[in-house]
């Protein structure tokens, strides 16, 4: 293992070194540039290093490579050149020979796996970064997925962020302050820890099960305790079919699908205190009935009593196009500098009116929205141009970062279904006004 942690961080110190010269023989061949030539540079050298980046990693397997996909998901935190190149490490992973997995089941489980299993797929049927998922049979005939974890993920995972985390800043991409840097680095080295820890995420199965017990049509899949461990996780095999199976369903089944999603997103972080943050489309399967399967809860947010009451007056007064207290519960949330400089009312109306479309909020939105079509996106890039001038102002906020991943997460997922649905309704249900 001593050998395997060394070449890593060779690698991902050549890493490093190289962006670290790229960087320097950019600013010193554009001293002189006008500031077009220098931004159209910067540009040029964040494509490459995005891809320089993505590559090392998606060489690793393992905690730098989950460094990687983490770091994809904050799309606001990186320049988009990085964000897209980043975001490649999110495809499956190719899977590991099966003589690791099972060295490791035995060692996690002491016990050979011909007596854990009477039958175990030896293929697994999802790779991912940090481990994957293999169907199984217990010797009581029950079906069952076991999650095993790569062997040494975990003893590489500090280092292996602190080497990207350099390299991100050596580039000149963190564009941030040392505190933000800072609390964005330990929100994602929290999620990460408890990515690695499947006793935590066994538990966290156990809490989201039984806070959803009562949800008709929402299925959170059982743990098997007497198989289970730090880096072996053995569930209830629930089935259910793919997004893009059921995008293909009449709308009626849709809706049904789209409220429940909206029920396990809105219902946790309102009515538990705590969410299931990865909102992948692979983290969910779906049943001709409308009933919504939910796995992977390794990535779970906790929030206090005052940040979900925050949450909710900034929905309230975003409903009511209130901009002064709008503005308000921006500062609070740490998202709006608070400075001197003035934004007019009209640049929150118009981020409004893009914004509260998909959820069919009057004026914005009368009756249905239809997802498959939906602009809203398109949208916000165009504003985005037309808004350059505010965007010193704002900033990435680590109270928010997992809630807003969470929240564009489920947008993609209702436009990728292709629903039409009116969901002002369900907001009422959370969001008094």
């Amino acid at each position: 293992m001593a050998k395997s942690s060394g070449k890593r961080f060779m690698k991902l110190a050549g890493m490093t070194a190289s962006i670290a010269g790229k960087a320097a023989k950019n600013s010193f061949k554009h001293l002189s540039s006008d500031e077009e030539k220098r931004l159209q540079a910067r540009s040029e050298l964040m494509q490459e290093v995005g891809i320089q980046i993505a590559e090392t990693l998606g060489e690793m397997k393992g905690a730098v490579m989950k460094v990687g996909q983490i770091a994809s998901q904050y799309k606001d935190v990186f320049p988009p050149e990085v964000a897209t190149a980043l975001e490649k490490l999110q495809k499956d992973a190719p899977p590991m020979p099966y003589a690791q997995i099972q060295a490791q089941i035995e060692r996690e489980l002491k016990a050979p796996v011909t007596e854990l299993f009477s039958n175990f797929e030896e293929m697994p049927f999802a790779a991912a970064s940090i481990g994957q998922v293999h169907k199984a049979i217990l010797p009581s005939g029950q079906r069952v997925v076991v999650k095993v974890q790569y062997p040494g993920v975990d003893e590489n995972c500090d280092s292996d962020l602190k080497q990207v985390r350099m390299a991100l800043k050596i580039a000149g991409v963190l564009n941030m302050s040392k505190q933000l840097q800072e609390q964005l680095f330990n929100e994602i080295h929290q999620s990460l820890h408890d990515e690695l820890d499947y006793i935590k995420e066994a538990h966290n199965l156990r809490v989201f099960g039984a806070f959803h017990a009562e949800d008709k049509g929402l299925i959170i899949p059982k743990v098997i305790s007497s198989h289970s461990s730090k880096r072996i996780l053995t569930l209830t095999e629930e089935i259910g079919e793919t997004l893009s199976v059921a995008a293909t369903w009449n709308n009626e089944i849709k809706q049904e699908i789209a409220k429940r999603l909206f029920h396990f997103t809105a219902g946790q972080l309102f009515g538990l205190y705590r969410m299931h943050c990865d909102p992948h489309p692979g983290n969910f399967a779906f049943r001709q009935d409308g009933s919504v399967v939910a796995y992977d809860f390794g990535s779970i947010r906790s929030y206090s009593d005052n940040e979900v009451q925050l949450f909710r007056r900034f929905a309230k007064h975003a409903i009511k196009s209130d901009v002064t207290a709008l503005e308000q519960d921006l500062m609070a949330l740490d998202i709006r500098r608070d400075d001197e400089k003035d934004i007019p009312g009209e640049f929150y109306k118009k981020w409004l009116s893009i914004g509260l479309k998909p959820l069919s909020i009057e004026p914005y939105q009368k009756g249905s929205f239809d997802f498959g079509n939906s602009q809203v996106h398109h949208e916000a890039i165009a504003q985005m141009r037309t808004s350059l001038k505010y965007f010193g102002q704002f900033q990435p906020s680590a109270t928010t970062m997992m809630l807003d991943r969470t929240v564009s997460g489920q947008y993609w997922n209702l436009v990728n279904l292709g629903v039409e649905i009116d969901l002002s309704p369900l907001v009422h249900e959370y969001i008094e006004t």
